[in-house]
């Protein structure tokens, strides 16, 4: 990738926006201007309007249908949502940006719709895909991608179209470490190259610092709380930040470690025997798996992106069905239920084991929140006061209950994740598998889920969780599981 793009200049004069069918602005009253070629890092608590900005700077938004908007937002003196092609775009959820079959043809995709010449266009695919650092052939399927892998590609996407505005909504949340690092050099080299104007949102405060030459900062109420340059703005209002869930960097967590993980004497609640994983018959990621989950603890499982974490996480919830060996569920688990946990109905599966996706719109079923929350419970066919009460407890205690009527597609990132989380807590199954459960949570949100987990392990349930999280591994590893290596395709046996 090489040469200065023209920079863009961004102003917000009094910009506010509501979805449509709610009472609260989502984000009121913001005015900011950001001068062609800053570089600006975005932070704020989950739900309080950095990923609406962002989606209003690229022109995707979506109409009158959509929402209400009141003031002015503005790229280089124009509406934004007439300057579309000058802002690339990373949405917070990768998989809403994955439009082609073909890692290449998706890079390749927003060059195309801005006339690129077509021996440019592969250029920078090229040079784009090797920035990020997925170095995968060009004919390989996007299906076939990790969570993590289809973000670096949608980054890829963004940077070959070399926009005068690169906007990134939490590209770093579901990477390995070595990929974080990767895709922040990454994303340096662009900018040092192009001199784009640049605004990121993240959580992680201390990621992007170095980068970085201003710290704007939302409260939950959507309105501006703090904006200059970033050691000033965490200096001065350090405590004011802290409230706000802002992951200030070096503050401690109220969460003590879980300690130094072991063996555990309990009896393993499910065992895998010899397994072999993959997401279609014959294309193999793992194999010959042998694993334990002992009753009543909490067991980590990290490895890096690609290496079969998610895919492992939905064959031991009874989701995805093993390509051999087998999952032995204990006979307290299995409840009087033969076979293995993949071979029981969805409404056995209810109050034995409860999933959480790595993408949480792939759960959503119904219209609001509370009727999402309670379509595990009227599966189970508990009484209609039982219900109600559940949903409103778990609600309140995952800060959802605000939004109760609120169309799920329509909640943050973070919010969506409490949701599901919500959604399997709700029928108290006796084992939860949680596949990046802290994604998009801010610091209090993420202090309070953390506390709910450990409660939950306490009163004798088993936890599972997929994650990248060190803080999250510090204070829920009990025990450890880590798949070395990347994904590999062969035969099952």
């Amino acid at each position: 990738m090489t040469g200065a793009v023209a920079p863009a200049r961004v102003e917000a004069r009094g910009w506010a926006w509501r979805h449509a069918g709610r009472k609260r602005w989502a984000i009121e009253g913001v005015d900011l201007r950001i001068v062609e070629g800053e570089r600006v890092l975005l932070v704020g608590p989950s739900g309080s309007g950095k990923s609406t900005l962002l989606q209003a700077l690229a022109g995707v938004h979506g109409g009158e249908e959509e929402g209400e908007e009141s003031g002015t937002l503005l790229i280089d003196g124009r509406p934004a949502a007439e300057a579309r092609g000058r802002a690339g775009l990373v949405l917070q959820d990768p998989d809403a940006q994955v439009i082609l079959a073909r890692v290449g043809d998706d890079v390749a995709f927003g060059c195309e719709n801005l006339g690129v010449p077509r021996d440019e266009i592969w250029k920078r695919v090229r040079g784009a895909l090797d920035d990020v650092g997925l170095r995968l052939p060009l004919d390989h399927p996007t299906s076939a991608l990790s969570g993590g892998q289809k973000q670096r590609l949608a980054l890829a996407g963004a940077l070959a179209m070399r926009p005068g505005l690169l906007l990134l909504d939490e590209p770093t949340a579901n990477l390995d470490p070595d990929g974080v690092e990767e895709v922040v050099a990454a994303v340096h080299r662009v900018l040092d190259r192009t001199h784009a104007t640049f605004v990121v949102v993240e959580h992680r405060v201390d990621v992007w610092l170095h980068l970085v030459t201003r710290l704007v900062v939302l409260g939950r109420d959507g309105r501006l709380v703090a904006d200059g340059v970033p050691a000033r703005v965490l200096a001065e209002h350090r405590d004011e930040l802290l409230a706000a869930g802002v992951w200030v960097p070096g503050a401690p967590l109220p969460v003590a470690s879980a300690g130094t993980p072991g063996r555990s004497t309990a009896e393993p609640v499910l065992t895998a025997e010899a397994l072999a994983i993959g997401r279609r018959r014959g294309a193999v990621v793992r194999e010959d798996l042998h694993l334990a989950l002992p009753a009543g603890t909490s067991t980590v499982l990290t490895g890096a992106n690609g290496s079969g974490k998610s895919t492992l996480a939905l064959t031991l919830g009874g989701l995805l069905e093993p390509l051999a060996g087998r999952v032995r569920p204990s006979a307290a688990l299995a409840g009087g239920l033969r076979h293995d946990p993949v071979r029981w109905r969805s409404r056995d599966l209810l109050t034995r084991i409860g999933t959480v996706f790595q993408e949480p719109e792939h759960q959503f079923v119904a219209s609001t929140v509370r009727r999402e929350v309670a379509v595990g419970p009227r599966a189970a066919r508990l009484a209609s006061g039982e219900i109600e009460r559940r949903v409103d407890e778990v609600l309140a205690r995952l800060r959802l209950d605000h939004l109760a009527a609120a169309n799920p597609f329509t909640l943050s990132g973070g919010e969506q994740r409490r949701l599901t989380v919500a959604s399997v807590l709700v029928t108290r199954p006796q084992l939860i598998i949680l596949d990046e459960p802290t994604f998009g949570q801010d610091r209090v949100t993420w202090t309070e889920l953390v506390t709910l987990l450990r409660e939950l392990v306490d009163d004798g349930v088993t936890l599972l969780s997929v994650t990248h999280d060190t803080a999250y591994r510090d204070a829920l590893g009990e025990h450890h599981l880590e798949l070395r290596g990347h994904q590999r395709v062969g035969s099952a046996r």
